[in-house]
């Protein structure tokens, strides 16, 4: 027997909170045979609806090498006929790049950076992000502490955390 599509989607929604859940449990979870939901996980795998399974981690507890992030607003030139994916394409390939959005607004993309020091992300800023052709402009915004992410709250005491399953 298959797991149907309510199934599927409450499949997916476990798994984006909790990807090291074994199949054994999600099993349990959604009251379907262990077979069919390893099946419905392969299907999802290969329909490029589950891209990967990550893990968060606190970087701060594990070590004190300077990390630093950003968020870049970037304004752009749309292309004629590719619109804003011909400058998103050859943005994403940046290996300084962790994420990047189209976005409503002021600006047309948010460009997540991560590097090793303020200075290292102001030449990436300079030298790679703003030379591309369709970059009218940029403001870069430095994260100075993260206070929740992914949905996962940080520096959260031990007895308050608790594994919710969001609906």
């Amino acid at each position: 027997m298959a797991v149907t599509k309510d199934k599927e989607l409450e499949l997916i929604r476990i798994l984006e909170h909790h990807g090291r859940i074994g199949t054994d449990v999600l099993a349990k979870m959604l009251d379907e045979n262990e077979d069919d939901v390893k099946k419905c996980m392969k299907k999802l795998e290969d329909e490029k609806v589950i891209l990967s399974y990550a893990t968060l981690i606190d970087w701060n507890k594990v070590t004190t090498e300077d990390h630093i992030a950003a968020m870049i607003d970037v304004k752009v030139t749309p292309q004629r006929e590719v619109g804003f994916d011909e400058v998103a394409a050859r943005i994403q390939r940046f290996p300084e790049v962790t994420a990047l959005y189209l976005m409503s607004g002021t600006y047309d993309l948010s460009v997540m950076v991560e590097g090793q020091t303020m200075e290292g992300v102001a030449r990436f800023v300079s030298r790679k992000l703003s030379t591309l052709d369709a970059v009218l402009s940029t403001t870069t915004h430095f994260r100075l502490k993260k206070y929740k992410h992914d949905g996962v709250i940080f520096n959260q005491d031990e007895k308050d955390r608790r594994m919710v399953v969001s609906p």
